[in-house]
């Protein structure tokens, strides 16, 4: 992959630009970008959680008063119990007080909750306004500021109240990465292990071979790879902008994933869940002939090499099952799943049954002594 300093990666819809992702080593290009979206007579709020704020708030108000008459700060508690219409309430009361109007901007400080949040809040406050992303986290970075999906949970299920809407800059400063916890950063890693398995062996490949150099963070593994997995990303959203279809490719390892993620109660981490739900998903594919068993050990090889689980326990297969039929990727009863064809080749089926769906269950909630990885 090609050593740059720095990358802009521009986002298109129905042909037409829409909005760039900006790699950057630190905040000092923030106020550059902004400015570009003719934000200097307009009003800015960044919303921001109790755990960004202190670390980044500042910095970023400092670049934001640049290019703006007036910055705000609004600071929510961090977490996903956090993400629900009543915190989505407090933006709204917090814009009105400050006579925010439809050319004004939100900007999203923070992990996905966060931007989840803000882009929620941006699409419907006053029939829509402009937003702007920056993930903090490697999970945000290289899954939820793209494409322009938002929401909000709705009593335990994830992300059931939402809407599209595309920011109008998502800016990426990749030091901040340097202050995630161990368990966010891989966290991360298993959606950018997921790019890899649906659409570029090659990239799947190139992770593994690296893991060193990106388990310690170094900016110039970083920065190649998080670029890789933004481009697959982008390439599927600007293809699929509402998940219409080939979009339902990067829910891969989310069936089963959100189902542990809801009956965990939300104790384990989003990545770790869809790490698990990965595993389950190349074992229907094993099961049906379509993967190699030295595949599947090549993906649990991977997904365990950046600490990621790929059993869990604790748990009923048939309650997985169960709460799948809850997925928002349902459609006409029929779940919306995602299989391997092998490494670097994913496709939609919606023929999966509940047998397979017990049987991969099953497997996911073996014995924890068992030689993989299990929490």
């Amino acid at each position: 992959m090609e050593e740059k300093e720095n990358l802009v990666l521009p986002v298109r819809r129905d042909g037409k630009f829409c909005y760039s992702i900006v790699l950057e080593k630190s905040f000092e290009a923030l106020s550059a970008q902004i400015k570009a979206l003719d934000t200097t007579k307009r009003k800015l709020c960044i919303v921001t959680d109790s755990h960004v704020g202190p670390l980044y708030g500042g910095a970023v108000e400092q670049e934001l008063l640049k290019v703006s008459e007036r910055v705000t700060l609004y600071t929510i508690e961090a977490g996903e119990e956090h993400k629900s219409l009543d915190t989505v309430r407090g933006i709204y009361e917090h814009l009105i007080q400050e006579h925010f109007d439809r050319k004004d901007l939100l900007v999203a400080l923070g992990g996905g909750v966060i931007g989840d949040l803000t882009g929620f809040a941006a699409a419907t406050y006053l029939r829509g306004i402009r937003f702007v992303q920056i993930p903090t986290t490697l999970l945000a970075q290289v899954d939820s500021s793209i494409g322009g999906k938002t929401g909000v949970d709705f009593d335990s299920y994830k992300n059931m109240v939402g809407a599209f809407h595309m920011p109008s800059l998502v800016y990426m400063n990749l030091s901040v990465l340097k202050s995630l916890p161990d368990r966010q950063f891989a966290s991360g890693m298993a959606e950018i292990l997921k790019h890899g398995l649906i659409r570029d062996k090659a990239y799947y490949k190139w992770l593994l071979d690296n893991q060193t150099e990106i388990r310690e963070r170094r900016y110039e593994a970083l920065l190649p790879m998080i670029a890789e997995s933004c481009k697959i990303k982008r390439s599927v959203v600007e293809v699929d902008p509402t998940e219409q279809g080939e979009r339902a490719l990067l829910n891969f390892g989310h069936t089963i994933g959100h189902a542990v993620e809801k009956l965990k109660d939300f104790c384990l981490l989003h990545g770790e869940c869809v790490s698990v739900g990965i595993a389950a998903s190349a074992v229907i594919s094993l099961e049906r002939g379509l993967l190699r068993k030295e595949e599947l050990q090549e993906i649990e090889r991977g997904l365990q090499a950046f600490s990621l689980p790929v059993r869990t326990e604790g748990l009923e297969a048939g309650k997985i099952v169960e709460v799948t039929r809850s997925d928002k990727k349902m459609e006409a009863g029929s779940i919306k799943f995602v299989l391997l064809r092998g490494i670097g080749e994913a496709f939609v089926d919606k023929t999966v049954t509940e047998k397979e769906l017990l049987s991969a269950s099953a497997w996911i909630l073996g014995d924890s002594n068992d030689e993989t990885c299990a929490i």
